[in-house]
């Protein structure tokens, strides 16, 4: 069966040529105008994901993530006007899974659908031992290896690789991986996060300045790239 995507914009020529671009690579397309509206196709289409504009007429975007994460766990792929940081880190931090800056390419929305639908798949079927190119973690074991090479990280460091690497190609924002990994009190210590990911980076890429894996998302957090260049 083909996937069902949900695109919500209160713009139409933005729904149509999504949806040109969307049917043309064999989904299925449902389209909404208004946050109430889309609330009422997620919860009657149940769609794989959900394409989302951030302004809309009735219901703000975030508002809309929020109402669908109380009993959801569907990807949400959030449309962002350039420059709309605040929102993009608001939006995620409730739940959204990644974004895409108007105006984008239909090659980058679909890319994104692809890294949705896989870290979606694999949050429910989490493997004990996650493998990214060179790089394995063994959760059970709390073992980390780069070319069969242990690497020896603190147990904070590993607990942040390991939120970083169970959410693959999603964008995690600043206080999102510090209450996480720190604890809600810590949610504002963004320069805690950035001395452990430079650590990180120290330990476990090749030349950490131009990192393979923990990639900067500017302004808003950082992402584990699923598929690290070789």
């Amino acid at each position: 069966m083909a996937l069902r995507v949900l695109v919500v914009d209160d713009e139409p020529q933005i729904r149509r040529a999504i949806r040109a671009g969307l049917h043309a690579h064999g989904f299925d397309v449902e389209q909404s105008d208004t946050g109430e509206a889309a609330l009422d196709a997620i919860a009657l289409h149940l769609p794989d994901v959900v394409i989302l504009d951030l302004g809309l007429p009735d219901l703000h975007g975030i508002e809309v993530v929020r109402q669908v994460r109380e009993w959801s766990t569907v990807p949400i792929i959030i449309l962002s006007v350039h420059g709309d940081e605040r929102d993009k880190v608001q939006a995620l931090d409730s739940g959204a899974d990644d974004y895409v800056t108007k105006p984008f390419g239909m090659g980058e929305l679909l890319a994104r659908i692809r890294v949705a639908l896989r870290h979606s798949a694999r949050v429910e079927s989490q493997e004990p031992v996650m493998r990214f190119g060179e790089l394995r973690i063994d959760l059970p074991r709390r073992l980390v290896t780069v070319a069969e090479r242990e690497v020896h990280l603190t147990p904070t460091e590993f607990d942040l690789l390991t939120e970083l690497a169970t959410n693959a190609g999603k964008v995690l924002t600043h206080q999102m991986l510090l209450s996480r990994v720190w604890g809600p009190a810590s949610a504002e210590s963004t320069h805690y996060l950035r001395v452990y990911i430079n650590q990180l980076r120290n330990k476990l890429e090749a030349e950490p300045t131009r990192p393979r894996f923990i990639l900067t998302e500017p302004g808003v957090g950082y992402r584990f790239r699923e598929e690290p260049l070789a």
